[in-house]
């Protein structure tokens, strides 16, 4: 990532699991663990730390780390400190593998985390077996909301819906919806299946149409043959249905062949732009929330894991940390760390903080946060401050005085039926 992003090697994760009396190693088979005193509590903390979502793993193990820490600090919950297993999910199989054993060995509370949706689902399978809550904090996709929803599953990371929506209420007051022809880049995986679904509904639905949806491996580095496809299509819109590093490279090499038509994105995490660099960077993208945001405890955050960890918190590192305080929070007002009374309480309309101009409560259909999204843009080279200072945050979606649940997908559109 261009030297900006860093990396989680053994030596600072040690130093940074002095704070909570242990050490927290990420590599695969090396559970980084918290040790603390026999009735400590114990959260699992699965997040891909390799492939193409590892960037991205890495700053959610940096969010949870600190939040632990944080609240360590203070007590801990009901008296008892945070034991955090945290370790690299990898794909579907050992997520769910790993789900099982923090649940039957090492007695979690709770599993938090997660980027990919397919391992998503494994992980809530598991956690539907056991009874045991699962905060999904990087998965984006609808079904897991819907058709693939789960009693005990509750979603910190926003839905592909309202990715789409947010981005989108951009778009059509750019004039880049009705009578317009798009040509879309997927992430062949289930996330990006899911987030075309959703794209498509909404272009058709506001008189647009998808001219050509090329599906892109997880893998894949070289753009250049799709690319050239754009070229020969000659769309109105380029969209963006990528995923991790797929979408720097993406950005980069767009550039680098000088295509004149527009671009846009449905997902998007900020850890991507600070790969592409401001050189590269364009077009109009979906934000879940941004380093920059001004409110009381979103800039607290932002100082106190710049302290900690010597660059600016992405919006994964956001959701990590967040799905931590959420689950302390749940249990000081229950006095209960048991899931069957910790859902009966989600489901009641807590509120939380979530660090933007609203605080944010999780639906009791469907167990997905309801929260403001925004939408970004590139900032000019010469007027960024930092490295990091990439990105113009634009107004909060949806508007002050709108209900939260209208970007959210409604029943109709994607019904959850729990067990």
């Amino acid at each position: 990532m261009h030297g900006q992003r860093g990396t989680m090697d053994r030596r600072t994760l040690l130093e940074g699991a002095a704070g909570v009396g242990a050490a927290l190693a990420t590599g695969l088979g090396m559970p980084a663990v918290l040790r603390a005193q026999s009735d400590a509590l114990r959260v699992g903390h699965l997040t891909p730390l390799t492939g193409f979502l590892g960037p991205l793993g890495e700053y959610a193990v940096m969010g949870v780390t600190l939040a632990v820490e944080e609240i360590n600090a203070e007590g801990g919950v009901l008296g008892r400190r945070i034991e955090l297993i945290s370790e690299d999910s990898v794909n579907p199989s050992t997520a769910s593998t790993k789900a099982q054993r923090l649940f039957e060995r090492d007695g979690a509370a709770c599993i938090i985390g997660e980027i990919s949706s397919a391992s998503g689902l494994a992980i809530a399978e598991v956690a539907g077996r056991n009874r045991k809550l699962f905060f999904n904090t990087g998965c984006n996709s609808d079904a897991l909301r819907g058709a693939s929803c789960n009693r005990y599953m509750f979603h910190v990371e926003g839905a592909n819906s309202m990715y789409v929506k947010a981005c989108g209420q951009a778009l059509l007051r750019d004039g880049m919806v009705e009578g317009k022809k798009w040509f879309s880049f997927t992430a062949d995986y289930a996330f990006g299946h899911d987030l075309f679904k959703v794209a498509d509904r909404f272009v058709q639905q506001h008189g647009g149409k998808f001219i050509a949806n090329e599906l892109v491996p997880t893998d894949a580095t070289d753009f250049s043959a799709y690319i050239l496809k754009v070229r020969q299509a000659q769309p109105d819109l380029v969209v963006s249905n990528l995923a991790g590093n797929q979408i720097t490279n993406f950005i980069k090499q767009y550039k680098e062949y000088q295509q004149p038509f527009p671009i846009a994105g449905f997902g998007f995490d900020t850890a991507v732009a600070w790969g592409a660099g401001p050189e590269a960077m364009q077009g109009v993208w979906p934000c879940l929330w941004y380093h920059t945001i001004d409110t009381p405890s979103s800039k607290k955050f932002t100082e106190a894991f710049t302290q900690r960890w010597k660059k600016p918190p992405e919006n994964q590192a956001w959701g990590d940390y967040n799905a931590m305080k959420i689950v302390a929070h749940a249990m000081e007002e229950t006095g209960k760390t048991d899931s069957d009374s910790l859902v009966e309480h989600l489901e009641k309309g807590a509120k939380f903080d979530v660090m933007k101009g609203r605080e944010g409560y999780f639906r009791a259909w469907d167990h997905q946060l309801m929260m403001e999204m925004y939408t970004m843009t590139p900032k000019q080279k010469g007027e960024m401050t930092d490295p990091w200072d990439l990105m113009v945050i634009g107004e909060a979606v949806p508007a002050a005085g709108e209900d939260l649940e209208v970007i959210a997908p409604s029943k109709e559109e994607n019904a959850c039926t729990f067990a």
